[in-house]
């Protein structure tokens, strides 16, 4: 019986938290990068805006009406009727809460295109390290909204076999995505097509089209 290494489970990297300690053996970072920190905050800002001021604005007003017209009620309806409030205010905690953390996120959000996948890293107070490895991409697509034209930055969406992600407010993404997709093809056919399988003279590649 072959005896296990021990040492194999030895990391030498043992407490580093940076994207490079997530790379196999022998794979490669072709790209790297992360959000463009001002669109990234403005996009936390205006993402839930509309929904947090309608309810600050209904809420203030279902406040006042009841200071107006239930005075002298027993004490423990008001605490009851803030305690509601706080919770029915929900979703502008949340958005406040998106808003402060957005530059922290920022700084621990970071992607990268290597020889074997595509690696998300993302997270607030712990990570999440997302793998999707091309022959599983099915699509990548491009989002630039108002703020990200403003930005000159984009939303690259990527969708593969069972799994979907976005790289959020990248510089330069027409031509960042357009070379994500060529790096997926490139990989791809290297790996359904071997160069031992692939004929020297090949009339179905590079089809010109009349």
């Amino acid at each position: 019986m072959k005896k296990i290494d021990d040492r194999y489970f030895v990391n030498p990297n043992q407490g580093d938290e940076s994207l490079d300690a997530c790379l196999e053996e022998n794979e490669q970072i072709l790209w790297r990068g992360k959000p463009y920190k001002k669109s990234f905050i403005l996009s936390s800002v205006f993402r839930l805006l509309p929904v947090a001021l309608i309810f600050l604005l209904f809420d203030v007003s279902f406040i006042v009406m009841l200071c107006l017209f239930m005075d002298g009620m027993p004490w423990f309806v008001y605490i009851f009727i803030g305690v509601f409030f706080c919770f029915h205010l929900l979703p502008l905690w949340i958005w406040i809460a998106g808003i402060v953390s957005a530059s922290k996120r920022q700084q621990k959000e970071e992607y990268a295109f290597t020889s074997k996948r595509i690696i998300i890293k993302q997270g607030l107070i712990g990570s999440t390290v997302l793998s999707i490895y091309y022959p599983s991409l099915t699509s990548v697509n491009l989002r630039i909204g108002l703020i990200e034209k403003l930005c000159k930055v984009g939303d690259i969406y990527i969708v593969a076999n069972n799994q979907k992600a976005v790289l959020e407010d990248i510089k330069d993404p027409y031509f960042i995505a357009s070379r994500l997709q060529g790096i997926a093809n490139d990989i791809k056919s290297d790996i359904y097509y071997p160069n031992d399988l692939r004929p020297k003279d090949n009339h179905g590649y590079d089809t010109q089209y009349k």
